[in-house]
């Protein structure tokens, strides 16, 4: 089976990189729970700061739903991509090949998040309507992301188990 630093370092056009000993990252199937729960936390984090960010942002200019949750979902994007992409750089890559490590690590993770948590906020009857004050609003979200995280642990440890998404990032922590 191929090592998995080798095959991350090959497959985005980079030098080939081998990770410290111990630290080569899963071979193809090879990946726990955990290191999937870890990755989806990761992303979540970044995530939950742009949306919230977000949200506050459109309130505060009292802007309608939809450029509010488009805000929201951009800067949730930018969050999650900011997040690997400042981790990556402080391992040494340089700031095109890190951010195309970012953008291969996170897509498809943020993707389903989004996609998740806004479908969950905007079928709570009022949670479209309900201000920042209220419980209704954080509740919402809240739970959006619980399920979020529920639902997107699967689909990154499918991925990092195929030697996508967080998994071309291991070679670079």
């Amino acid at each position: 089976m191929e090592d998995h630093a080798h095959r991350t370092g090959t497959a985005h056009g980079h030098a080939a990189r081998q990770a410290p000993p111990g630290h080569a990252g899963p071979r193809t199937g090879e990946v726990t729970w955990g290191a999937a729960a870890k990755a989806t936390l990761h992303c979540l984090t970044g995530c939950a700061i742009g949306e919230i960010l977000g949200m506050v942002i459109g309130t505060a200019l009292l802007w309608g739903n939809a450029p509010t949750m488009a805000l929201a979902i951009a800067l949730a994007f930018v969050f999650g991509y900011s997040f690997t992409l400042f981790a990556i750089r402080k391992a040494g890559l340089d700031f095109p090949s890190a951010l195309k490590v970012a953008l291969a690590a996170d897509t498809v993770s943020i993707a389903v998040m989004e996609l998740v948590d806004n479908g969950i906020i905007a079928l709570v009857p009022g949670a479209m309507d309900a201000h920042l004050s209220d419980a209704l609003f954080w509740t919402a979200l809240l739970g959006g992301f619980a399920v979020a995280f529920v639902i997107t642990t699967p689909v990154n440890k499918w991925m990092i188990g195929r030697g996508k998404g967080h998994a071309v990032v291991h070679a670079y922590h």
